[in-house]
């Protein structure tokens, strides 16, 4: 069964998106998590998932709904690509922290950084 939120609400100031599906049930997004686990070809890849480099302080700008089935982020980097469907943000909600945590091992493992002044810095190396 398909959860889909009771109330969507975005916060500019934190950057983060808040999903609410009851009472006691309610997940705080930050728009960096969001950004770096889109579905978007452009972050998944065809098969094998592109690492985002550089997205610490990425917020979103805009969150619009897309049928009946899924939100279209755009984030103030300029991505809006990827549909994140009720189901995908009900996992991503529920599984935050074990896939944070993945991200910043494979952050790590790449010699890769969230910040993106280090992002610039490396590639002119």
């Amino acid at each position: 069964m398909t959860r889909i939120p009771t109330a969507i609400n975005l916060h500019k100031a934190s950057k983060t998106l808040s999903l609410t599906y009851g009472p006691g049930e309610v997940y705080e997004l930050p728009a960096e998590f969001l950004r770096v686990h889109s579905p978007s070809a452009e972050v998944q890849g065809h098969g094998k998932p592109i690492l985002q480099v550089g997205k610490l302080g990425v917020g979103l700008a805009k969150i619009e709904p897309a049928g009946q089935y899924a939100l279209k982020l755009t984030f103030d980097d300029g991505h809006d690509s990827g549909l994140f469907t009720w189901e995908y943000l009900y996992q991503l909600a529920t599984r935050q922290e074990a896939l944070w945590q993945d991200y910043l091992d494979e952050l790590k493992t790449a010699g890769k950084s969230r910040d993106p002044s280090e992002s610039v810095v490396r590639l002119m190396l």
